[in-house]
């Protein structure tokens, strides 16, 4: 889906720059937004190992799991439905908190993995759980501690304070996951929630075969 938004994009682009006699300039455009993309891709080289490293040191030195016991009992009270002791609630605190540092190469194994044992809860393997959706939605929005990505792009990009974009990343991905949260518990006491349920359901299978 995401390939053909970009492709009619393209193809509407083009379209108009014809009919509006552009061409020369979107043609120019696309040339120097290729620099720029290959300029910023080797800045970022040294900037997200730095980052990287060091958050690769803040797992190893148990970072993350001191701030899994932060957030353990509010997940005890989100997922009422998940025995405290199941496999699921410890993957599901553990990818949060690595997503909350930044560290998004160690937190997707533990997202597939609370997938994987929030699915052994399911009586319908066809239905996404409210579990499953609540993770989800997350999973999605993701608080930000420490936007990584962020600040390595401003910093190649030549920005003189790039963690100046901490704070705002930390209020708008706060905002967003509490968002999401009313949404899904919401949707959970509405008959909206069997749809969404097999919405979401139909997605993750879609990820599992890609």
């Amino acid at each position: 889906m995401l390939n053909a938004i970009w492709l009619g994009l393209i193809i509407i682009s083009i379209v108009l720059s014809v009919f509006n006699g552009t061409t020369a300039q979107v043609v120019q455009s696309v040339t120097v937004s290729c620099k720029t993309a290959v300029n910023i891709a080797i800045g970022l080289i040294g900037v997200m190992t730095l980052w990287l490293g060091l958050m690769r040191l803040a797992e190893k030195a148990g970072l993350i799991k001191v701030v899994a016991r932060v957030i353990s009992p509010f997940f005890r009270w989100l997922f009422p439905g998940v025995p405290q002791d199941h496999p699921a609630m410890g993957a599901m605190i553990l990818n949060v908190a690595a997503n909350m540092l930044g560290i998004g190469n160690a937190a997707t194994p533990f997202g597939l993995r609370a997938m994987e044992h929030l699915q052994q809860l399911n009586t319908e393997s066809t239905v996404a759980t409210n579990a499953m959706c609540t993770f989800l939605a997350i999973n999605t929005s993701s608080v930000q501690l420490v936007p990584v990505t962020a600040i390595a792009i401003l910093a190649a990009t030549g920005d003189p304070n790039p963690t100046s974009i901490i704070f705002p990343a930390l209020l708008a991905t706060s905002l967003s996951t509490i968002t999401g949260i009313v949404a899904v518990k919401f949707f959970e006491k509405t008959r909206v929630a069997d749809s969404f349920q097999v919405m979401v359901k139909s997605v993750l299978l879609k990820l599992r075969r890609q």
